[in-house]
């Protein structure tokens, strides 16, 4: 199985539990992993899986408005670091250029305050149904992963979850090849 994992990330959390997610799936073939700068959309056709995770931001996925807050928040705070392409494009702009599917597979997750989404929102629910526009077929329902305040740190635990989840993605995949 040759599976792509792209993200976006603004402080390290999203990357982290997509570095994890592709660490899972690697028990089950090639892995490309890279944010939605470094991966270019086209790039996803040759995958036999497709995974895509964001931070949640105001109730779903990041905005242009979203990313520099973002990135202004962690200027004004040393604790807190951007991600280098933070303030760039986002999944919203990604998805513009996704080719179309054909009978793919996809799964979509996201970083998010530990409270139920009715009050968070879930980036990850807008990623699914951008995958399902472009005729991704799912093997799961959106899985969030969860952050100690807006900023993070991930919860303990989230990162082995998240390796989890990933492996049961690939077995997923296994069974639906027959």
């Amino acid at each position: 199985m040759k599976s792509c994992v792209v993200f976006e990330s603004m402080y390290g959390n999203t990357h982290e539990i997509a570095e994890a997610v592709a660490s899972g799936l690697r028990v089950a073939g090639e892995v490309t992993i890279g944010s939605v700068n470094e991966i270019p959309a086209a790039a996803v056709s040759d995958a036999d899986l497709v995974v895509v995770g964001g931070p949640t931001h105001a109730h779903g996925m990041s905005r242009a408005a979203s990313r520099v807050a973002a990135v202004e928040t962690a200027a004004k705070d040393d604790a807190i670091e951007a991600e280098p392409h933070a303030e760039g494009p986002g999944l919203r702009d990604w998805f513009r250029d996704v080719p179309e599917a054909s009978g793919r597979f996809g799964a979509a997750f996201d970083t998010r305050i530990d409270k139920p989404a009715v009050f968070t929102g879930s980036a990850a629910k807008g990623i699914a149904k951008h995958l399902r526009r472009h005729h991704y077929k799912q093997l799961t329902a959106p899985k969030s992963f969860f952050v100690d305040g807006a900023e993070g740190p991930l919860k303990e635990g989230e990162v082995e979850r998240a390796r989890t989840w990933a492996e049961e993605l690939a077995q997923r995949y296994e069974r639906e090849q027959g």
